[in-house]
């Protein structure tokens, strides 16, 4: 369906697998979900590719956060938490240079080494992909200013 929206012209196109939330039964849950996830997201991938619509078309995976390092103690079911500091994201197509790892965390995954991302690099990133200028700024009906990506505030 996402593919066949794509090659009708729709520019934003949101497909969602929910229940991602493994606060219990991590283990079990998650074998489940990627084992939806994966071949649907191999077969939209390789059909846009077939069709030559993968480098014009931006494929972001992401969630809007990670999950904890260490495994929670709920109950016989154990799972992982909600957790800020650290997680993946997955950008490919779009013009995007593939087979590049950016960041990395500590041998726990508890802490970001290397290359922090900030959310404000990672919206400049995909507005880029899609050809957006994120430096562009417009004015509401109001006269307020807003920018497409609002810039890093001094510290």
């Amino acid at each position: 369906m996402a593919r066949r929206l794509i090659e009708t012209g729709v520019s934003f196109v949101e497909v969602t697998l929910g229940g991602w939330d493994t606060h219990q039964n991590n283990f079990e849950r998650v074998k489940q979900l990627s084992g939806t996830a994966d071949p649907a997201i191999s077969t939209l991938v390789n059909d846009l590719k077939s069709r030559g619509l993968l480098e014009s078309t931006l494929v972001i995976l992401m969630g809007e956060f990670g999950r904890t390092p260490k495994i929670n103690s709920r109950g016989d079911k154990p799972g992982r938490d909600h957790y800020p500091r650290a997680w993946s994201t997955v950008l490919l197509g779009g013009g995007v240079k593939g087979g590049q790892v950016i960041g990395k965390t500590d041998k726990d995954g508890a802490n970001v080494e290397g290359r922090a991302v900030s959310a404000i690099d990672f919206m400049a990133t995909v507005c880029k992909g899609l050809g957006i200028d994120y430096t562009k700024q417009n004015t509401a009906a109001n006269g307020r200013p807003v920018r497409i990506v609002e810039r890093m505030r001094p510290r």
